[in-house]
C-alpha cells in the first residue's frame, strides 16, 4: 500500500504541475431514466477538447477540466445522446440519466454515439449488451449468457449441450467467474446444459480473454465479470417466463422511493413435474402379470424419479446519502436428482418362505449459497471506493440408501417358525468448497488522461476435496481426504493513461500470495494493454499479462460419474501460472461496422493431469501423488465483425488455434494436443427487428434471429489394438477365457467429426396498456445434424470391433411466453 500511494501521489504532483489555468471537476452517477439501473462502462467527454472518460461498475465517473466552455456528451450503446453546455466555474455534481433506445418509438444513431472499438486500450474483451443476450436463440427456450459468449472468437464449449466456457485452449477451472465480485466455482444446471445465471437479473457482462487489467487475479485463461440489476427506484414491475423447461418471475421496485430499492428473481425447472404421467405409465405396466422389470428397474417399481434445479436471486440497494450507498446480495440455487426404487421379495423353496420390501435411493446433489454486502463511498469529486465481504459455499453430494425388511418363515417346522431381519445402509460422498472474502477497490480520477484504480483483496478457503460417509448395521465409517485450509492474498494497482494523442495504455501490477499449511507462495504478475491510432479509425494493439491459479478443477475420469473435485494448490501439488501476449488490430468502418484481428501466444506451466489409469472416483490421503504437472502452450488468430447499429444487427467470428500440453511421464514424453484444442472455430449470429405494424387494436412488432456455429471435433484417445496376456482365467461354471488389455494409440491422436449447428428463433412483441408480451419460439439444430458427442468401440455380430459414433440432441422446439408488467 505505501508504493500504491506513492504511485497515486506522484501523479497528483505531475498534474498539478501541469496546470496553467484553474480546473474543476465534473463528477455523478449515470443511470437508466427508467429503471434507475447503473450504466457500466458508458462515457462522457468534452465536446471542444475531446477530453473524456468512461462509468466504473458501478455508474460513477469523475471528469477534471479547465474553466470555461465545457459541452459534455454524455452515451451509451443503445441510449439516446446527451449533451449539456455551461460555463465551468466550480466543482460540479451532475447525475445523468439516459433514456434507453428501446423506450422511445425513433432513435437516431449519431457517429458519436457508441465508443469506438479502436480508441479502446483494452484488447481481447468481449461485451454484450444485455438485450442483444435476450434477442439470439436460446436453447430449450431459456436465455443463457455463457453460450452467447460460447459464439464469440476464441470461446468454445466443452461439448454438445453443455455451458462451460473453453478459452483459447484453456479449461473450466481456468476461467475467473464473478457474480458482483464474488468468484464462482461451479456455474450450471443440469449438469452443465444450462448456466445458472438468470438472464432477467443481469445488468451487464464483460469477459476478458487476454490483456487483463491488474484488478483481475486468480485464474489463468479469462475473465467474466457479471454485475446483477439494482433493482428499480421509481416504480414497482415484474415480469413472468414460462419457457420448454423452465418458469421464472421477476419482481423489482421501491421500498423508499429514490432511496431503497428491491429485486428478486426465482427460476425452477418443473421437469420432474413433467414426467410423473411417465412413471405412473410405468409402474402400471410393472403391475401387469408377467411383465419383466427392464434392466434400470431389476424388478419391483419406481416410488420417485425426480430431477430439477431452482436458484433464486435477491438485492437490497440503499441511498444513504449523495456520497453513501450499501447492497445487499443473495443468491442460492441447487440441482437435484434422485431415483427411489421399492423393490418386493416373495419366494419358497424347500419349505422356506421369504418375503420382504426393499427401499433403495440413489441421488446426486449439488448448490451454491452465496451472500455478499457492499458499500460504495465517495471520498472527494476523484476519489470512489467499494468495500466487499461475502461469503460462498459449493457443494456436491452423491448418495446412495438401501432399507430392506425380510421375512423368513419355516414351514417344515410345527407350529410355523418366523423371524424378521432388518438391513441398511447409507453412503454419503461429500466434496465442498467454502470461501469467506473480503474486498477494498478505489477508482482513483486525477486528470482525463488517467484513471487510476487499486485495491486489496483476501479470500479464506475451506476446501473438503471428497468424504465418504459410510453407516450399515455394523457401525460407522468416515474416510476420504482430509479438509485443507488456505488464505489466498493480492493488492493490485493500474492506470489508464493517455500519454500523447494517439497512444495510450493501461499499466497496471498484480501481486497475489498463498498460504497452505506450512507453504507459501507469490507471484508478481506486470499487466499492460496499449493502443496506438494510425487514423481516426484504424489502430493497432498490443498486451502482455502474467497470471498465477492458485486452485486446480480435477475432471473425474469414472465413467458415468458426473462430478469434477475442487482441489487446492499444496505443498507438492504447485500452482498454476501462464503468460500471454497478444497483437491485434481495430477498425472502425462506415460508422456501422466494427472489425478486429488478434493474434495471441500464451505458455503455461504446473497443469495438473492424472496419471495413466487413475482417476479420483474415491479421495483419501494420497491423492495428490496420483497428480502429474506439466506445461502447455497455445497460439491462434482471431477475427471478429460486427454491426452493432440499426434494424439489422449480429456478428461472424472466426478462430484459428492451437493448443496442446507436455507431461515427462505422458505419450512417452511428446508434445500432445489438448482436449480442448479446436483448429477452427466459426461462429456467425444476427438479428432482423421488423418496423412495427400498426393496426386499429394493437400494435406487434417481430423479432428474427439465427446462430450457425462450425468448429473442428474433439480429440481423444482411440484404442488401436486388443492383446491377448495369455493366461486363462477359469469361470465358476468350469468354462475359460482369455484375460485382455486394451491397447492405446497416441494420446489426443483423433479428432472427431466436425461439428456444426443452426439454432433460430422469432419473437412476436405485444405492447398492453399494463405491459409486454414475448412471445418466443425457437428450434435448437434446425436441420437436425447428428453431431458427435462420443465414440464407443464395440464387437459386431461377426465379433469384430468397430467404432461407433454417438449422439445426442436432435433437433428440439421450444417455447416460451414472456409477461412484463
Amino acid at each position: 500500500m505505501k508504493y500504491i500511494l506513492i504511485f497515486l501521489l506522484s501523479i497528483s504532483v505531475c498534474s498539478s504541475f501541469a496546470q496553467r489555468v484553474p480546473r474543476f471537476t465534473i463528477s455523478g452517477f449515470m443511470r437508466d431514466s427508467l429503471s434507475t439501473e447503473s450504466l457500466i462502462s458508458a462515457t462522457v467527454y468534452n465536446k471542444p477538447n475531446l477530453a473524456g472518460t468512461s462509468t466504473n461498475q458501478y455508474g460513477f465517473y469523475s471528469l477534471t477540466l479547465p474553466a470555461g466552455n465545457v459541452e459534455l456528451v454524455y452515451s451509451y450503446v443503445g441510449y439516446n445522446t446527451q449533451t449539456l453546455s455551461f460555463q465551468l466555474r466550480r466543482d460540479t455534481v451532475i447525475n445523468i440519466n439516459l433514456s434507453g433506445a428501446l423506450h422511445l418509438q425513433e432513435v437516431t444513431i449519431t457517429a458519436i454515439q457508441t465508443p469506438r472499438i479502436q480508441e479502446s486500450t483494452q484488447m481481447s474483451m468481449v461485451n454484450v449488451p444485455i438485450a442483444q443476450i435476450k434477442s439470439l436463440p436460446a436453447a430449450l427456450g431459456e436465455t443463457d449468457v455463457m453460450r452467447v459468449l460460447q459464439l464469440m472468437p476464441g470461446i468454445q464449449s466443452g461439448s454438445e449441450g453443455k455451458t462451460g466456457l473453453h478459452v483459447r485452449g484453456g479449461s473450466p477451472d481456468q476461467n475467473l467467474i464473478l457474480l458482483d465480485g464474488v468468484p464462482l466455482y461451479n456455474v450450471s444446471h443440469a449438469y452443465g446444459f444450462v448456466s445458472l445465471f438468470n438472464g432477467d437479473v443481469i445488468n451487464n457482462v464483460e469477459t476478458y480473454k487476454g490483456g487483463f487489467p491488474a484488478r483481475y487475479g486468480g485464474r489463468v485463461s479469462s475473465v467474466i465479470d457479471i454485475s446483477t440489476k439494482e433493482g428499480n427506484m421509481q416504480k414497482f414491475q415484474g415480469d413472468f417466463t414460462l419457457s420448454t423447461i423452465c418458469s421464472r418471475l421477476t419482481l423489482e421496485g421501491p421500498i423508499v422511493k429514490d432511496r431503497t430499492s428491491f429485486i428478486v428473481s426465482g427460476r425452477r425447472t418443473f421437469i420432474d413435474l413433467m414426467i410423473l404421467p411417465q412413471i405412473s405409465s410405468i409402474n402400471k405396466m410393472i403391475d401387469e402379470p408377467g411383465y419383466n422389470s427392464p434392466s434400470f428397474l431389476t424388478q419391483g417399481k419406481i416410488a420417485k424419479l425426480r430431477f430439477n434445479f431452482y436458484d433464486l436471486t435477491a438485492k437490497i440497494n440503499h441511498k444513504f446519502s449523495d456520497k453513501d450507498r450499501i447492497y445487499l446480495s443473495a443468491y442460492m440455487g441447487a440441482d437435484k436428482m434422485y431415483v427411489i426404487n421399492d423393490f418386493k421379495y416373495d419366494h419358497e423353496e424347500n419349505g422356506l418362505t421369504i418375503s420382504g420390501t426393499d427401499r433403495s435411493h440413489f441421488g446426486l446433489l449439488s448448490g451454491n449459497f452465496v451472500t455478499t454486502f457492499r458499500w460504495n463511498h465517495i471520498y472527494t469529486n476523484k476519489l470512489f471506493s467499494n468495500t466487499t465481504i461475502a461469503y460462498h459455499e459449493y457443494s456436491d453430494h452423491y448418495i446412495k440408501k438401501n432399507y430392506s425388511k425380510r421375512t423368513h418363515t419355516f414351514n417344515d417346522v410345527k407350529p410355523p417358525t418366523t423371524f424378521i431381519t432388518n438391513d441398511f445402509y447409507e453412503l454419503d460422498n461429500n466434496s465442498a468448497i467454502q470461501d469467506w472474502i473480503g474486498k477494498m477497490s478505489f477508482d482513483y480520477f486525477p486528470s482525463p488522461d488517467h484513471h487510476v484504480r487499486f485495491g486489496i483483496d483476501a479470500i479464506y478457503h475451506t476446501f473438503n476435496p471428497g468424504r465418504v460417509f459410510y453407516n450399515d448395521t455394523t457401525g460407522n465409517l468416515n474416510y476420504g481426504a482430509s479438509k485443507r485450509y488456505a488464505w489466498e492474498y493480492s493488492a493490485y494497482a493500474e492506470d489508464d493513461i493517455r500519454l500523447t494523442e494517439r497512444l495510450k495504455t493501461n499499466i497496471g501490477l498484480h501481486w497475489s500470495a498463498y498460504s497452505i499449511g506450512d507453504q507459501f507462495y507469490n507471484s508478481l504478475q506486470p499487466r499492460i494493454s496499449a493502443r496506438y491510432l494510425l487514423s481516426p479509425k484504424f489502430s493497432v494493439k498490443a498486451s502482455y499479462a502474467k497470471m498465477a491459479q492458485y486452485i486446480h478443477l480435477l475432471p473425474n475420469t469414472y465413467n458415468g460419474w458426473p462430478r469434477d473435485i475442487w482441489v487446492p494448490a499444496t505443498e507438492t501439488l504447485r500452482p498454476q501460472k501462464a503468460n500471454q501476449i497478444a497483437l491485434g488490430l481495430a477498425h472502425h468502418y462506415k460508422d456501422d461496422y466494427e472489425l478486429s484481428l488478434e493474434g495471441y501466444y500464451k505458455t503455461l506451466t504446473n497443469a495438473p493431469d492424472y496419471k495413466d489409469g487413475f482417476s479420483l472416483i474415491n479421495m483419501d490421503e494420497m491423492w495428490e501423488q496420483r497428480i502429474l504437472q506439466g506445461s502447455g502452450q497455445g497460439y491462434g488468430m482471431e477475427f471478429f465483425a460486427q454491426k452493432n447499429t440499426g434494424a439489422f444487427t449480429g456478428w461472424a467470428s472466426y478462430a484459428l488455434s492451437w493448443t496442446d500440453r507436455l507431461f515427462d511421464e505422458l505419450n512417452g514424453g511428446k508434445r500432445f494436443p489438448y482436449k480442448y484444442d479446436r483448429r477452427h472455430d466459426l461462429s456467425i449470429a444476427f438479428m432482423q427487428r421488423f418496423e412495427r405494424i400498426k393496426s386499429k387494436n394493437k400494435k406487434n412488432d417481430i423479432e428474427f434471429s439465427a446462430t450457425w456455429v462450425l468448429s473442428s471435433g474433439h480429440c481423444f484417445t482411440l484404442p488401436v489394438g486388443i492383446v491377448d496376456a495369455g493366461h486363462p482365467v477359469l469361470h465358476g461354471s468350469g468354462s475359460q477365457y482369455s484375460r485382455q488389455y486394451t491397447e492405446y494409440g497416441e494420446r489426443n491422436g483423433y479428432r472427431m467429426a466436425p461439428y456444426h449447428r443452426l439454432d433460430v428463433s422469432i419473437t412476436f412483441v405485444k405492447k398492453k396498456k399494463w405491459g409486454e408480451i414475448r412471445s418466443v419460439y425457437g428450434l435448437y439444430n434446425a436441420y437436425n445434424h447428428k453431431n458427435p458427442h462420443f465414440v464407443k468401440v464395440e464387437k459386431d455380430q461377426r465379433g469384430r470391433y468397430k467404432f461407433m459414433q454417438y449422439s445426442l440432441f436432435p433437433m428440439i422446439p421450444s417455447i416460451s411466453a414472456q409477461y412484463k408488467f
